[in-house]
C-alpha cells in the first residue's frame, strides 16, 4: 500500500475565469509537481472566501492525510494541522494600497504578514520581495526561498487584434491601469518624442481599467496614435507583444515581472524600470530607466529602438529566457516540500 501524497497544494486560483497573475503561478505548478508528493486542490470551497481559506482548506487538508499545505496567493491557513508553504509575490498592497479596494487591501495586510510568520517556508519569486518580507514584515530570511517563474503565454500565430492591426509601430506598455504601472509617464515620453518629432510610433496600452490612470485630462479624448486595447485574451496579447517594436515597463512595484518574461521569451525589445525586481528578471537584456524621470524614460525608448540596439536586445533577450522555466521552478518547489516532508 503507497502512502498518500504528503503536500496539498491550493490550486483553486488555476481554474478561476479571467486568469491573473496567481492563477496563472499555480497553474504552471499543477502541471508540473510530481503526483506522488502533491495533491492538488482544483475544487470549491464553502462560505465566504476567509472563512473557505481558513477554516475549510484545513479541512481538507485532513482529510487527505497531508502533512503540508501550500497556498500559492498569501492566504495560508493560520491554524492548520502540520506545515505551511505560502507564496507571496509581492507586497504591492503595502507600497500601493491605493491600487486595491478598501476590502481586499484589509484581508491581504491583516492575513499575510501572519501567514509569513506561520509559515515554515516563504517561497518568492525575486530578491526584491524577499527583501521587503524582511523589512516590512521581520519574517526570517532563513525560511525564505527564491523561486523565479517563467513566461507562461503561449507563442502562438493569431493575427493582430482589429484596435491594434495598421498604422505605425508601436511600443507596447502591459498592466493594469493603476498607479503602480507607472502608466502616466509612459505616456507623457511618449507624447513628447512624438511632439518633438522623434518617434513615429504609436503607443499601444493592454490593460483595462481607468484611463484616468494615464494622466490625460479628464473627458478629453485619447491622442492620436494613443491605443487602450482593454482586456486582452491570452492570444491577442501573444500576438500583440510578438508585433510590438518595445515593451516598455514602467512598472513602480514588481514582485517578479511577468510581462517582462514574456517579451523576452518572444526577442522583442524591452525597456524597464529600474526598480524592484524588473533589473533581476531581465539582466543586462534590456534597455533601463529611472522611472520617477519621464525624460530618462523616454530616453532609454530612443535608445532601445535604434536599429543596431534593438537587434542586440533581441538577441540578449531570447538568451536571457533561456534562464526561466517552470519546470525548474516546480522542481524548486518540490525540493522545498522534501525538506519539510
Amino acid at each position: 500500500m503507497t502512502n498518500p501524497p504528503g503536500v496539498l497544494l491550493d490550486a483553486r486560483d488555476a481554474f478561476a475565469s479571467p486568469l491573473r497573475g496567481w492563477g496563472r503561478y499555480a497553474l504552471e505548478l499543477s502541471r508540473r509537481l510530481p503526483t506522488d508528493l502533491v495533491t492538488v486542490y482544483r475544487g470549491q470551497l464553502p462560505g465566504p472566501q476567509v472563512l473557505a481559506e481558513q477554516l475549510a482548506l484545513p479541512v481538507v487538508g485532513w482529510r487527505a492525510g497531508v502533512k503540508v499545505i501550500h497556498a500559492p496567493n498569501c492566504f495560508l491557513p493560520l491554524v492548520h494541522r502540520g506545515a505551511g508553504v505560502v507564496t507571496v509575490q509581492d507586497l504591492a498592497f503595502e507600497a500601493y494600497p491605493d491600487d486595491f479596494s478598501r476590502r481586499t487591501g484589509t484581508k491581504y495586510r491583516w492575513i499575510t504578514p501572519r501567514a509569513a510568520r506561520r509559515a515554515a517556508r516563504v517561497l518568492v519569486p525575486s530578491q526584491a520581495t524577499a527583501d521587503d518580507l524582511v523589512t516590512r514584515y521581520g519574517i526570517d530570511a532563513g525560511k525564505l526561498r527564491i523561486v523565479p517563474y517563467a513566461s507562461s503565454l503561449a507563442i502562438g500565430d493569431a493575427p493582430l487584434p482589429p484596435s491594434v492591426a495598421g498604422g505605425e509601430p508601436y511600443l507596447l506598455a502591459v498592466g493594469d491601469l493603476r498607479a503602480k504601472k507607472n502608466l502616466a509617464r509612459v505616456v507623457a515620453a511618449w507624447m513628447a518624442l512624438r511632439s518633438a518629432g522623434e518617434l513615429p510610433h504609436r503607443l499601444v496600452v493592454a490593460g483595462h481599467g481607468d484611463v484616468a490612470a494615464l494622466g490625460l485630462p479628464a473627458g478629453a479624448p485619447l491622442p492620436d496614435g494613443l491605443v487602450v486595447t482593454g482586456f486582452l485574451s491570452d492570444a491577442e496579447l501573444d500576438a500583440v507583444m510578438r508585433g510590438a517594436a518595445l515593451v516598455v515597463h514602467a512598472s513602480l512595484y514588481e514582485g517578479f515581472g511577468l510581462v517582462v518574461a514574456e517579451a523576452l521569451a518572444r526577442g522583442v525589445p524591452v525597456a524597464i524600470a529600474d526598480a524592484t525586481s524588473l533589473p533581476e528578471v531581465a539582466g543586462d537584456a534590456a534597455e533601463r530607466f529611472d522611472p520617477l524621470d519621464v525624460d530618462d524614460l523616454a530616453a532609454a525608448i530612443l535608445r532601445a529602438v535604434a536599429p543596431d540596439r534593438a537587434a542586440q536586445l533581441r538577441a540578449l533577450g531570447l538568451e536571457r529566457t533561456k534562464g526561466f522555466s517552470w519546470q525548474a521552478c516546480a522542481d524548486a518547489t518540490a525540493d522545498v516540500y522534501r525538506e519539510l516532508l
